[in-house]
């Protein structure tokens, strides 16, 4: 019988966790086709330094499901970059405001269609609430839309431009 979704629970990750949050990252670019397998080993390098700052510092924190049998068999995860918030108008007045934006949700393949990635989303949204996040956003995959809807998520006004390097 295949793994279901009671196999599993979910936890915040920790500085050891490291190796399978950049796992997860740059297998979420690999599946969406943006990156090319020599780009892989910069990205992954990269991707640990950045984790190794981030956690430490509370601007970046993940849930990661894992299973009951293999407490370290890691099979989906969500991250959350934490940052001040700009004042605008409705939110001011000497008040700490801070918004997040979702990233690196992802679920192992041999685990999709379970609602693994549901679960570890609310388990993020939970704490966005409870710690009086003012706005969560995220860049949606055109797979991973109908679930970030389900949670509420709207399309917004966002643009965005990669200015050319150099």
């Amino acid at each position: 019988m295949p793994p279901t979704r009671s196999d599993v629970h979910v936890r915040r990750a920790t500085v050891a966790d490291i190796p399978a949050l950049v796992h997860h990252r740059v297998s979420m670019y690999r599946d969406m086709g943006d990156i090319s397998p020599s780009d892989e080993a910069r990205l992954s390098d990269a991707t640990t330094d950045y984790f190794r700052s981030a956690l430490d510092s509370g601007e970046y924190l993940a849930w990661l499901a894992v299973t009951s049998g293999a407490p370290e068999q890691v099979v989906a995860g969500a991250g959350l970059i934490v940052r001040p918030m700009i004042p605008r108008p409705g939110v001011a007045g000497g008040v700490e405001v801070r918004e997040a934006q979702v990233v690196n949700v992802y679920t192992e393949p041999e685990w999709r269609r379970r609602g693994l990635a549901a679960l570890v989303m609310q388990h993020l949204l939970d704490f966005t609430r409870a710690n009086h996040l003012r706005r969560v956003s995220l860049h949606a995959s055109d797979e991973g839309r109908p679930l970030y809807a389900s949670l509420g998520f709207a399309p917004t006004n966002e643009m965005r431009l990669a200015p050319p390097a150099g």
